[in-house]
């Protein structure tokens, strides 16, 4: 079965003195250096998934640095980039017909926010009809907030991850 190796929004922003800050990005996006390095040692093709917001927005706003890959895991000329305008990487993008012409059929998924563009990008993934890993320490997320209540990141963490295990992936 061909593989590809999925790396969703792992952005500036997210990053220590970015418009957005994650909970855990660089534990995460060390997670996503090894598994950079094997996915070149196996040959997987690596697809990084950019998300660009709207002018107006607080972060990720096209031109600035916080919507640049970090550097940390700049894509190679070898390696696909597909921006995106919403959560779902395979909505309004040619993230589907990428992984069919290259006859994908597993990808191996990881990124940032979990409880965002992860969740609704596996999701899509599994309707698409493709055999989904999600690298749980290869994500991050952040606390939300609802009804003023704070849930912190490693709950939302957790939850979401949960909420993905069996039918639209397989968590490692």
């Amino acid at each position: 079965m061909k593989e590809a190796l999925l790396i969703i929004d792992v952005q500036n922003d997210y990053f220590e003195g970015g418009a957005c800050e994650l909970h855990n990005a660089r534990q995460a996006e060390d997670h996503i250096i090894d598994l950079i390095k094997e996915s070149r040692e196996l040959g997987r093709h690596i697809i990084y998934i950019k998300h660009i917001n709207q002018l107006d927005d607080d972060f990720f706003v096209e031109g600035t640095y916080g919507c640049e890959i970090s550097d940390r895991i700049k894509p190679l000329p070898t390696d696909t980039v597909i921006v995106k305008y919403c959560p779902n990487s395979f909505l309004g993008t040619e993230l589907n017909d990428c992984l069919r012409s290259l006859g994908v059929e597993k990808l191996i998924v990881c990124g940032m926010m979990t409880h965002m563009c992860v969740d609704t990008t596996v999701r899509a993934a599994m309707d698409h009809g493709y055999d989904v890993t999600l690298v749980a320490n290869a994500c991050a997320t952040m606390d939300l907030t609802i009804n003023g209540e704070t849930i912190p990141a490693d709950t939302v963490q957790k939850t979401y991850i949960a909420s993905l295990a069996g039918i639209f992936a397989k968590i490692v």
